[in-house]
């Protein structure tokens, strides 16, 4: 491991830790004061803060490190099986999630990923509309309450429902949690009752198999459907959908994506999914790519190209990326729509000027269709670049799902320069 690397401590022959980078100089200081340093392997340092001024001074039962997705699956059974009661708190390099267990069941979860947050859960489910999940948030600001009770309060949910839900919530933060590729885990024994806004019983095996399942059927999924913005169109066949695809299928109108059909459903994304898949698979069905519009586009793009290029730079590989990206690109068939546009340092195009561009031109319709597609296939080569050297580029592929043309659909040509 390099010098370089952002998250580096060097200890020298006294003894006296030095943070490198900047990413270890802001968790050092996050742990300012006191520490017992606990006996562990050479190549490993664990620190305990010292118990007069730990804000938790639990013990840590199990910890370890997180390096492909589906590796916490047999920490999640292993701690079904052992009936502890305890927090697993799993950190990756963009979150942080925190699964409680007692007696070898899930009995909560939670998350600081906002799309995983109970109002974005109740949203995606079309429990709340937007404007109602606005009112719930507005009524925490006033008042000491949770989002849930404030859509009690104004009357948007039963109260048996929103605890459904709340389990609902419990289930898609443990599936999370299960394709999290890296960062570290450890396990905390028990908690406090009172961090738990409500408290269920999930079957640990059950939600593991499930996990799975969902890991490798998602994998098919995403060859036809590449994101939950794609727009399945119904096709009409001689023999209907089998009836379990039928209310799917029913609430398929062209336009719909399968993340409106979700909310129009009361239904996951996995579930909505999986449906759609096999209505494609049966021939009941296309998919059409997003319209996104250009400036979404190039947003998603710039998201994508701007994550491998600062995670490059920091392996001094990012030059290299770049003078093959801008190689590349002088064969764009899109003509001058990126004049001026950049690309900056970071990779990241001028939206505005990309939509000024586009304006004066007279088939900027045929070409804004187009765009996604080779922004696309541009990123895509930029994440080939850097597969050799880089874990996130599998997160940048991810990234780029929104602007991915459809499995079974044919890259077309963008209009002539």
């Amino acid at each position: 491991m390099s010098d370089a690397r952002d998250d580096i401590v060097r200890i020298d022959a006294d003894g006296v830790a030095k943070p490198i980078g900047e990413t270890a100089r802001v968790r050092m200081q996050g742990r300012e004061g006191a520490f017992h340093v606990l006996p562990s392997p050479p190549h490993l340092v664990f620190l305990r803060q010292e118990a007069a001024s730990a804000l938790d001074s639990r013990a840590v039962l199990l910890s370890g490190e997180v390096h492909a997705p589906g590796v916490l699956c047999d920490v999640a059974s292993f701690l079904g099986q052992t009936a502890k009661k305890g927090e697993l708190v799993v950190i990756d390099p963009e979150a942080s999630r925190s699964v409680y267990f007692d007696a070898g069941y899930v009995v909560a979860a939670r998350s600081s990923v906002t799309s995983e947050r109970l109002g974005e859960a109740m949203l995606k489910l079309g429990v709340l509309d937007e404007k109602q999940l606005t009112a719930c948030r507005e009524a925490t600001a006033r008042n000491p309450l949770r989002l849930g009770e404030a859509a009690v309060q104004l009357g948007f949910v039963a109260r048996d429902r929103l605890y459904e839900l709340m389990a609902v919530q419990v289930q898609e933060i443990f599936h999370a949690m299960l394709v999290v590729g890296e960062g570290a885990f450890y396990f905390l024994d028990s908690f406090d009752e009172r961090e738990l806004a409500a408290r269920h019983r999930l079957s640990v095996p059950s939600l593991v198999r499930d996990g799975i399942r969902r890991i490798h059927e998602t994998r098919f999924f995403r060859t036809r459907i590449p994101s939950p913005l794609h727009v399945p169109v119904p096709v009409a066949r001689p023999a209907p959908p089998e009836p379990s695809l039928q209310r799917v299928f029913g609430a398929m109108d062209g336009k719909r994506s399968v993340e409106d059909l979700c909310r129009a459903l009361g239904a996951n994304e996995f579930d909505v999914t999986r449906a759609v898949f096999q209505l494609v698979q049966g021939g009941h069905a296309t998919i059409r790519a997003p319209r996104l519009g250009a400036k979404a586009a190039v947003d998603v793009y710039n998201d994508a190209v701007s994550l491998l290029l600062r995670e490059l730079d920091a392996i001094d590989q990012g030059d290299a990326v770049r003078e093959e990206l801008a190689e590349r690109a002088k064969d764009v068939p899109l003509g001058k729509l990126f004049e001026g546009a950049g690309p900056a340092d970071d990779g990241r195009l001028d939206a505005a000027r990309v939509l000024a561009n586009l304006a004066s031109r007279s088939d900027a319709q045929a070409v804004e269709e187009v765009l996604g597609n080779w922004l696309h296939e541009h990123a895509s080569y930029a994440v080939f670049l850097a597969r050799p050297h880089l874990k996130r580029a599998q997160e940048a592929a991810k990234l780029l799902e929104p602007i991915a043309p459809p499995g079974d659909a044919t890259p077309r040509q963008g209009p002539a320069a």
